[in-house]
């Protein structure tokens, strides 16, 4: 059974004619099925207006089909946002006579430059779709360490907290004992479902519902981690190299108010030491968070400055 989570990117007509629409928040999930196998699209519903749609959307996806309408600082962020996820397979679909010659010197030298060009036809990319998803199975390893953050969380009754996520790393089996992180309280996971059918594991890539026993819905939160990796933290302070995005025009300054986003999380931080040595695009920064980040050491943070008007995506730094 084999799952692909795709973003798509640039249009909010083109998913639902792909899947059966599902969960709806500032980002919307349709779902496509064939068999065991399955395509959850993820559509950044309120994007442009929050960045942070856009960024959950690409996040949580290993695909992404890039819609061309128009040449915007919309379109623009949506490459950015998928470059700087390394997001490398994927399809592009171009509308209102835009050309392909027109698209590809934004696209040159990213993640994007090997995606196909492709006619917008809902049913073939479906099948395609779920084609490349069935090459996607993936079965849990020995032993259990995976982690998933929260999405969206609420009560079922006769079912108790119920926790809907993607699962970003890893992998984890049914009755499982979890940490939910910021909180450090132990859970056991009662139950997994997957597009609404029962599973005895949750694998990274997957898009799944958990039932929990040990916590109640109004204690968690849209960011919150479920995991059984001993390796995963949280930090208030980051200190390290930065990597910031060629299009940001000017150097990161002490004293800034920007915004970190890793897995569901995006925290308000500020600058409290730069050096930005011969080359502002590659600074050196000490970052401090309003409230924890929680990640896995070696991960990576992207900076967001929200009031940037038509460049809000500025880079990333790694967190230790």
């Amino acid at each position: 059974m084999g799952n692909l989570n795709v973003a798509v990117l640039g249009a909010k007509d083109l998913a639902d004619k792909i899947g059966k629409k599902g969960t709806v928040t500032d980002v919307t999930f349709f779902e496509a099925k064939r068999g065991g196998d399955s395509v959850t699209l993820v559509e950044p519903t309120k994007h442009p207006e929050k960045l942070s749609s856009l960024f959950f959307s690409v996040c949580m996806s290993e695909f992404a089909i890039l819609v061309v309408e128009k040449m915007d600082s919309s379109l623009g962020e949506s490459i950015v946002m998928a470059d700087l996820f390394k997001i490398r397979r994927g399809w592009i679909v171009l509308r209102n006579y835009i050309q392909r010659e027109q698209l590809s010197p934004l696209i040159a030298g990213t993640a994007l430059e090997g995606y196909d060009f492709i006619e917008e036809d809902p049913v073939k990319m479906r099948e395609a779709l779920l084609d490349v998803a069935q090459k996607e199975a993936r079965a849990p390893g020995p032993g259990t360490c995976g982690s998933c953050p929260v999405d969206s969380h609420f009560n079922v009754k006769g079912v108790g907290t119920v926790v809907l996520g993607s699962v970003m790393d890893g992998h984890f089996r049914k009755h499982d004992k979890m940490q939910v992180f910021p909180l450090k309280r132990e859970v056991v996971l009662k139950s997994i479902q997957k597009h609404d059918i029962d599973a005895d594991d949750g694998v990274k890539g997957d898009h799944v519902g958990l039932a929990l026993r040990g916590i109640e819905s109004d204690e968690l939160d849209r960011g919150y981690v479920l995991t059984t990796d001993p390796s995963v933290k949280t930090t208030r302070k980051v200190a390290g190299k930065a990597e910031l995005i060629k299009y940001w025009p000017s150097p990161l300054k002490e004293g800034m108010v920007l915004h970190m986003g890793h897995w569901m999380q995006i925290v308000p931080c500020r600058i409290t030491g730069v050096d930005n040595g011969g080359d502002f695009r590659a600074p050196s920064l000490v970052i401090e968070m309003e409230s924890d980040v929680i990640h896995k050491p070696g991960d990576i943070g992207v900076l967001m400055y929200l009031e940037g008007g038509k460049l809000r995506i500025v880079g990333s730094i790694g967190l230790e």
